[in-house]
């Protein structure tokens, strides 16, 4: 499955040279890996993974843990170029020393980020934010507890999170690499990433399109997610299935908690419904038809006379966000 170009890229020999050199002159066991360099190294790596020819439990796990890696490296680069003490935990007690020795114990991706937006002036959207603290569970629980939950909805995530990785270091990082980085390496590898970042993107979408037939009837009762974040949730008014990623939700109670997980303040979201007069009515929601609609989860569909808010919109309502449906 994978091409040319990705064959030459395979796990440990990305920057691998005939004559036992690397593509910067230097011995092919010598450690070399810069932290852009690095963290797009890992990339290499999610994006093998995930384009496999049959991608399974171990190749997502895989996937997961070193796109949480490349996450990491990526971001705390980013600090770097703003002020290399900025990715100690405390930059009040950094030293030059420390940071070339990388004795250091670093920030987290979370302080990472509210370094970024506060002192670095980047953009990274609350979509984003969610999609990296999403990233972050599902990989603690890869490491040290073993992950249970949905396979596609996983690399769904993962996927989702590739792409904002992909155009963070288009836009942010590539532009300011220095001179050592800025190499044919580098170049090499993001063509490599982009390729199968295409690949990815490709089969969510052809499975999106081969699941309209089916969805065709149900837009007024179908919504996002909670686990995938697909637009393919259908409920019947008891349980709910996605026909994306399988997840199958039993009651509409169990539903209405896993759909308003994470927001501030779900009671505020929640009231009676008028036909069922069940408290299983939620604003806000966006549904297949395009709508944002007051919908109940109970007899199930939108609430006569309680349309969503005017001008709501993608960040004002309720739909769920990559890693807040659990």
């Amino acid at each position: 499955m994978l091409t040319p170009p990705q064959d030459a890229l395979q796990s440990g020999n990305s920057t691998d040279m005939p004559g036992g050199k690397s593509a910067r002159g230097q011995d092919v066991h010598d450690l070399d890996f810069p932290p852009i360099r690095n963290g797009i190294d890992y990339l290499v790596s999610v994006v093998d993974h995930l384009t496999a020819q049959d991608v399974g439990p171990r190749s997502i796990k895989y996937a997961v843990l070193h796109l949480h890696a490349a996450t990491e490296v990526l971001l705390k680069a980013r600090l770097v170029q703003e002020h290399w003490s900025l990715v100690f935990d405390d930059p009040g007690h950094a030293t030059a020393d420390r940071f070339k020795s990388g004795d250091f114990k670093s920030c987290t991706v979370e302080e990472a980020v509210r370094r970024l937006r506060s002192i670095a002036g980047v953009t990274i959207t609350g979509k984003e934010e969610s999609a990296l603290a999403d990233l972050g569970r599902d990989r603690n629980a890869l490491q040290h507890y073993g992950l249970t939950h949905n396979a596609r909805a996983v690399e769904a995530r993962a996927g989702r999170l590739l792409d904002f990785l992909v155009r963070f270091l288009d836009d942010i990082l590539v532009p300011n690499l220095g001179i050592d980085e800025e190499d044919d390496v580098v170049l090499e590898m993001m063509i490599h990433i982009k390729v199968g970042l295409d690949g990815i993107q490709t089969f969510g979408d052809q499975r999106l399109r081969r699941l309209r037939g089916t969805l065709r009837g149900y837009e007024e009762r179908t919504f996002h997610c909670p686990e995938c974040s697909e637009m393919t949730m259908v409920t019947d008014g008891t349980s709910s299935r996605c026909h994306f990623c399988g997840l199958v939700v039993p009651t509409a109670e169990q539903m209405i908690r896993q759909y308003l997980f994470g927001h501030p303040e779900p009671e505020s979201m929640m009231g009676t419904c008028p036909r069922c007069t069940q408290p299983t009515a939620v604003k806000s929601v966006p549904l297949a038809t395009g709508d944002y609609v007051t919908f109940c989860f109970g007899c199930p569909g939108p609430v006569p006379g309680a349309d969503a808010p005017a001008g709501a919109d993608a960040e004002g309502a309720v739909a769920i966000l990559p890693g807040e449906g659990r």
